[in-house]
């Protein structure tokens, strides 16, 4: 059972069922209740059937794009799985395009905690040569989120920095190395084209976006 779903209270004709579980008389409710609860229970009803439709649209959408670069794939001798990596197809007049994007989820271990020690390391070297900036930079690299973790953008982005103190890129290494991915999400994003421009804007499936 979903969470959406609840089991259905029989209520006998002519009563209501209020939000503490009680059985109420009809003709004990105000009209403007009444009303009310019709017209909560009719969009809900909306929303489920909805809801019901995307949840297959989504697997529908997968299962064809799987399907098709299975079918691509066949043309060369090469049998792949269809529904894994990143893909991007367009309608042959080019006025549609959609992408399936995979997003890993990463996380460090263990390593990362090494990693900081030797860049802290480094900077103590490096005494005046290593500027606020950069300790100030490093600082706010390893400061955790309210759920305990970094961020993996600015730790990678450590990388860019092209010091040559071994012990700096050992510290790379040990990041490099520390990084695990433990999942993936899946998306599928359909877009419309502008015009004849080149530009392609998404076409919302989420509430909050239309």
């Amino acid at each position: 059972m979903s969470n959406t779903e609840q089991t259905e209270v029989a209520i006998p004709d002519g009563f209501m069922l209020d939000a503490q579980g009680r059985l109420v008389p009809e003709k004990a409710v105000r009209e403007i209740d009444k009303l009310r609860d019709q017209t909560v229970r009719q969009i809900v009803e909306k929303a489920i059937a909805l809801n019901k439709a995307m949840t297959a649209f989504k697997a529908t959408a997968f299962s064809d794009i799987a399907t098709f670069v299975a079918t691509s794939a066949e043309q060369f001798g090469v049998e792949m799985g269809g529904n894994k990596g990143n893909v991007t197809l367009r309608s042959y007049d080019g006025r549609y395009k959609i992408e399936r994007a995979v997003q890993e989820r990463v996380e460090f271990d263990e390593r990362l905690q090494a990693a900081k020690e030797l860049i802290d390391e480094c900077i103590t070297e490096w005494g005046a040569k290593a500027t606020d900036e950069l300790r100030a930079l490093v600082r706010d690299v390893f400061k955790v989120d309210q759920q305990g973790r970094v961020s993996t953008y600015r730790i990678l982005g450590l990388k860019r920095y092209g010091f040559q103190d071994p012990k700096w890129l050992t510290a790379m290494e040990a990041i490099a190395q520390s990084l695990t991915v433990v999942g993936s999400s899946t998306y599928v994003r359909i877009y419309q084209r502008v015009g004849d421009t080149d530009r392609y804007v998404p076409i919302p499936l989420d509430l909050a976006a239309i």
